[in-house]
């Protein structure tokens, strides 16, 4: 071989190893989000999931990529759950990230295989995501977000804000048949002991908010209960206005309702536990196994009470309550 030819040969191979040490280098995993949220509307929800994810080392963009599957904030986004999960199975993500019971129990029907970190409002055991808290036992695991369990305190809260209160209506989602159940047996019970009578009103799209605020304006019930639900957060800003707008006091489960100008809601917050579905997820990409990681319980819940919109509605929250309120809103 010539020193020409050899030169050559040698140029042409340190040319080829970059290409070949980039083909080498393992793909960017992507994570799935499945989850309810309306594009837009919940953006803080989104960067606490990914503030999550960078907790563990792990950068959108930069060592991971997100797929993202939201609902639209529409009710009917729950009945698409089972097909998003299913696509995102297809495609073997390598995490399935699902915020919300309907959208966990829609990825656990699509995958036995691939890791799923979850928040459940309802009981994860109940409705067969884990075989118990402590040891999941598959391939999924996350947060337990309490939100039937705190309903019954969260209607005392409103009846004592309201101690003349004795007709409450309840927004409910029919389309999130889970979450429908566990709060339905919740606030019939709290409210049979608080003696309230509650008046159920189905909702499941923006139009049939509207609606069912023009029937309550002319019924007037002393309060509103909102239904922990997705849907719900996500229309926060019709909810709160709507309310304003006809004068009814009304509660919520999370921050976000009353910082769009709802009167108050008591509950976990809803921030935390994107963030801590993020923290989760960025375990599973570093190789923990989802078996090996026990589902956490929400335990810090949080009284938020929106001091203007009292004095707009001329009510006089009383000082014990407001005492024990986590945050006022002025």
């Amino acid at each position: 071989m010539t020193r020409r030819e050899f030169i050559t040969l040698l140029g042409g191979a340190a040319a080829a190893w970059p290409l070949a040490a980039r083909a080498q280098q393992p793909a960017m995993p992507v994570v799935g989000l499945l989850s309810p949220l309306a594009p837009g509307s919940s953006e803080h929800l989104l960067h606490a999931f990914r503030r999550g994810l960078a907790e563990n080392g792990w950068i959108e963009g930069q060592n991971v990529a997100i797929d993202y599957r939201l609902a639209s904030g529409l009710a009917s986004g729950f009945d698409r759950f089972p097909e998003l999960a299913a696509d995102l199975a297809r495609r073997q993500v390598s995490v399935i990230a699902a915020a919300g019971s309907v959208a966990a129990v829609a990825a656990k029907a699509a995958t036995q295989t691939i890791p799923i970190a979850f928040i459940a409002a309802e009981d994860p055991v109940k409705v067969g995501l884990v075989a118990s808290l402590n040891r999941p036992g598959g391939n999924a695991t996350g947060l337990n977000f309490f939100t039937a369990e705190v309903n019954a305190k969260r209607l005392g809260l409103l009846r004592e804000l309201l101690p003349a209160a004795r007709q409450v209506a309840m927004l409910i989602n029919p389309t999130n048949p889970i979450n429908m159940t566990s709060t339905l047996a919740e606030v019939e019970q709290a409210a049979r002991d608080l003696a309230l009578q509650i008046q159920i009103v189905n909702v499941s799209t923006s139009h049939q908010i509207d609606a069912a605020f023009a029937a309550l304006a002319r019924e007037r019930p002393d309060a509103l209960f909102v239904a922990p639900d997705g849907f719900f957060t996500s229309r926060r800003v019709q909810l709160a206005a709507l309310a304003a707008r006809h004068a009814i006091p009304t509660s919520f489960s999370v921050r976000e309702c009353v910082e769009a100008g709802g009167l108050m809601s008591y509950g976990a917050s809803l921030t935390d536990a994107y963030r801590y579905l993020g923290v989760v997820t960025g375990r599973i990409l570093k190789g923990t196994k989802p078996a090996d990681l026990p589902v956490e319980q929400s335990t810090k819940f949080g009284l938020v009470i929106n001091a203007q919109i009292a004095r707009m509605l001329g009510l006089e929250v009383p000082p014990t309550l407001l005492a024990r309120a986590d945050e006022v809103i002025e």
